[in-house]
């Protein structure tokens, strides 16, 4: 005799009297699973109405099972399903069944995570309209061991320079979070405090304070000359290997479970089920070798998910690790894959160089380029996450700004508000920014805008009566 595991739901209150009444006018007659009517309590009061789940209709849509090309309207939708896989043959570890060491209410809290600022998409919308059931599926699936990664969505976006965006489904993002949540706080506990980007609290003002901050403390508050050298991966995204990242997440995630799912998002190709999305000439405007269908398959994250700037800083902790401790850099930060080194001596910079392109290409299989290799001294100013450290003063960068002025001149009114808000907020984070805000505040002032006294925000403009 088979014993059914029934799931306990007293974790939370039941749902409130009309929810409750609605579930079981929808439900009487059918046969069901044993659901929890608590997914909404456990979410939050600002769960919409249609987030409780009806028995009789199903949110996801139905999986393209033929491969080919679906063109459809909204510009141009190109729907690709390769047969080949990526994924390498599974380990007799890996086919083995292991505990879901996880629990409902983080897949919930994972959820919340993932439709922060996702909500209003479509797949966000479609997974919210039977969320419950939807939810409990995903649940079912990531414990029995049968869940898969969906299609992805790949796109172009041409600021500030061409890119190739993978995007996947809402669905696998809170996996995403799932696997995040859970993983990132013992990675976070041994990164260095001069690693940047993708870490709470740590992007691009706590990077450019600690730089100026480490620049006055090696010339001695702009008294003494030193020199810095800026670094950069060459096609950085596109060209890590997996393989050498599962080696060093499976240094640190030891439980069968938990790295079991990080082979399923590590290994997972979205080239072999992904929607193109815009005008597919946008394709050309990427370089060949920045695309990463152009790469095999054991090489490349898809610029876009979570777990890929996650792995990210995984994957250049081990330089850090190198740099600040076997080679002794006191005065070093990284922000992605550019990364700045500060020292009194030149020459000890142009060493250092040497070592950390060796140890790169023998860990890391990865590259500087040599084109944007930076040697001055400070004085001339530090580029750096979009600001220039000059002494004393620390600036936007000029590139950035002239695009500012040059959007907030000829963006449509309706995007205005929003856009010119988030520049404000870009150029707040420089210490000597109050005449490029003056520029920015003349044009919206000349398109009808009103501005604060401050100059540091604007206001939306009053639709007046007919």
């Amino acid at each position: 005799m088979v014993t059914v595991p029934v799931r306990n739901l007293d974790l939370v209150v039941p749902l409130a009297q009309e929810a409750t009444d609605m579930r079981i006018t929808e439900t009487s007659g059918l046969v069901t699973q044993d659901r929890s009517g608590a997914v909404s309590p456990l979410i939050g009061a600002s769960l919409r109405r249609g987030d409780v789940d009806s028995t009789t209709r199903r949110s996801t849509l139905a999986t393209q099972t033929m491969p080919g090309i679906r063109i459809s309207t909204m510009e141009t939708r190109i729907t690709t399903t390769r047969t080949t896989s990526s994924e390498p043959e599974p380990s007799a570890e890996q086919t083995a069944r292991h505990h879901a060491d996880f629990t409902f209410p983080e897949l919930v809290k994972a959820y919340i995570d993932c439709r922060q600022s996702k909500r209003n998409t479509a797949s966000a919308l479609a997974f919210e309209q039977n969320l419950e059931r939807n939810l409990c599926d995903l649940n079912d699936e990531l414990s029995d061991g049968t869940y898969h990664p969906g299609r992805s969505i790949c796109f172009v976006i041409t600021r500030p320079k061409p890119r190739e965006v993978w995007a996947a489904d809402f669905r696998d993002r809170i996996v995403h979070h799932l696997f995040y949540n859970r993983i990132s706080p013992r990675f976070y506990a041994s990164f260095i405090a001069d690693s940047c980007a993708c870490i709470p609290g740590r992007g691009t003002l706590y990077a450019a304070q600690r730089i100026e901050a480490k620049i006055r403390s090696i010339t001695q508050n702009w008294s003494k000359p030193a020199h810095y050298l800026k670094l950069d991966l060459a096609n950085f995204f596109v060209s890590i290997d997996k393989n050498i990242l599962r080696d060093l997440i499976a240094k640190r995630v030891t439980e069968p479970w938990w790295i079991q799912l990080a082979d399923t998002i590590l290994f997972h190709d979205p080239r072999q089920n992904y929607e193109l999305r815009g005008n597919p000439d946008m394709l050309y405007l990427v370089p060949r070798h920045k695309r990463l269908v152009n790469h095999p398959a054991h090489l490349g994250l898809p610029i876009g998910n979570l777990s890929s700037q996650f792995f990210a800083n995984i994957y250049l902790d081990a330089m850090d690790q190198f740099v600040k401790h076997q080679i002794g850099a006191k005065h070093y930060i990284r922000y992605v894959d550019d990364f700045v080194l500060l020292h009194k001596s030149p020459q000890w910079l142009n060493t250092t160089k040497a070592k950390i392109e060796e140890f790169l290409f023998d860990k890391l299989r990865a590259k500087i380029n040599p084109s944007k290799t930076i040697l001055q001294p400070v004085s001339r100013g530090v580029d750096f996450v979009g600001q220039v450290i000059r002494p004393w003063c620390r600036t936007t960068r000029k590139r950035t700004v002239n695009e500012a002025l040059r959007r907030v001149g000829s963006i449509d009114s309706a995007e205005l508000f929003e856009t010119a808000n988030s520049y404000y907020g870009l150029l707040r984070q420089s210490t000597h920014s109050y005449h490029q805000r003056v520029k920015l505040s003349n044009i919206l002032r000349f398109r009808g805008h009103t501005i604060s006294g401050k100059l540091i925000k604007t206001y939306r403009r009053a639709v007046c009566a007919p």
